[in-house]
């Protein structure tokens, strides 16, 4: 499965997110869409008081590598 076309256009914290939960649509179980929603939801509260934005930029590239590679199982 491919990611979603929009993974270039992420550049906040919030479209991250968007983007992130309408990847987890696209997987085939609901249980396995329940795992990683869960998964997203906990990763952004541990990093919810992150404000450099270099380190916020890192995070967002690893975010959507990580959806490409569970995209691509």
């Amino acid at each position: 499965m491919a990611p979603l076309p929009t993974a270039e256009l992420v550049q906040s914290s919030l479209q991250l997110y968007r983007y992130l939960l309408r990847c987890c649509k696209q997987l085939p179980e609901e249980s396995i869409r329940q795992h990683y929603r869960h998964a997203i939801r906990q990763s952004f509260k541990v990093h919810a008081d992150e404000d450099d934005p270099e380190r916020i930029q890192q995070i967002i590239k690893r975010a959507i590598e990580d959806a490409d590679w569970v995209m691509n199982k």
